[in-house]
């Protein structure tokens, strides 16, 4: 039995943990399992999902859900990410994330960062995310496991998901001016990144958030990932490949159009 279960689980490359941040970082919502203090029967329920810089999802919950009292008396918990589509949805990969939940303290820095990119992620939560009876809550990812589709199943560690550094600090202190720049004048440039890069079709692509890997791209409902060439060594870094990105997919877009 040992032997045939190891036979299913194939070896952790780059392109399971590429799908896998694919997966985590353009999530919207999904499946959250938690214990419940009372019985410790698994209690599962959907929420909205968002990232922090550093790849580790957020979510934004009310203490009047159920799943909010049993992160705070049990921080033991896991997300289930991945849409199905047409047809069988156990085709579809997914991810699911053991992880540990903590919740932020308002005032501080890390929430303030967090509640401002759960919030470029999913602008209608600024409805309620101020209220006092809602929380911002970091799911530590401790490991996880993809399953790709059929025959493709994969385990991974905290290190595949979550990025650690001086780099982190680095990019999230100027994150922000650096979205709303993209946004207000490089829509266009925006736009390269979202159909050359990520095969996104439609019009409205914006920036939502920038990491070491890559960034994440709205439009209305839709999401889509696009990754840097090669991750960031140093915030300076940023904007040469923005422009770089920009330049390759315009001239590869202009060669298709000639041939």
């Amino acid at each position: 039995m040992d032997d045939r279960k190891k036979d299913v689980i194939r070896q952790t490359d780059a392109e399971a943990i590429r799908l896998a941040k694919t997966l985590l970082r353009s999530a919207r919502f999904g499946a959250l399992a938690v214990l419940e203090p009372q019985t410790g029967s698994p209690l599962a329920s959907r929420v909205g999902v968002a990232t922090d810089i550093d790849g580790a999802p957020l979510i934004l919950v009310s203490m009047l859900s159920a799943h909010t009292p049993a992160m705070l008396a049990d921080p033991r918990c896991s997300l289930l990410l991945g849409e199905p589509g047409k047809g069988d949805p156990l085709a579809y990969p997914r991810l699911t994330l053991i992880c540990q939940a903590s919740r932020l303290e308002r005032g501080s820095d890390t929430h303030a960062r967090a509640e401002r990119r759960y919030l470029n992620r999913n602008p209608k939560a600024s409805l309620y995310a101020g209220l006092g009876d809602f929380s911002i809550f970091r799911l530590e990812p401790q490991r996880a496991s993809l399953n790709g589709g059929f025959g493709k199943a994969y385990l991974l560690d905290r290190s595949d998901l979550v990025t650690v550094g001086p780099i982190v600090q680095e990019l999230a202190a100027g994150e922000q001016s650096a979205v709303e720049h993209m946004n207000a004048d490089h829509l266009d440039a925006v736009a390269v990144y979202a159909h050359h890069y990520a095969g996104a079709s439609g019009d409205g692509w914006s920036i939502a958030g920038l990491d070491v890997d890559g960034m994440d791209l709205v439009s209305g409902d839709n999401v889509c990932r696009v990754f840097f060439p090669q991750p960031l060594v140093s915030a300076r870094e940023l904007r040469p490949v923005l422009v770089e990105m920009a330049r390759g997919g315009r001239a590869a877009g202009q060669a298709n159009n000639e041939t």
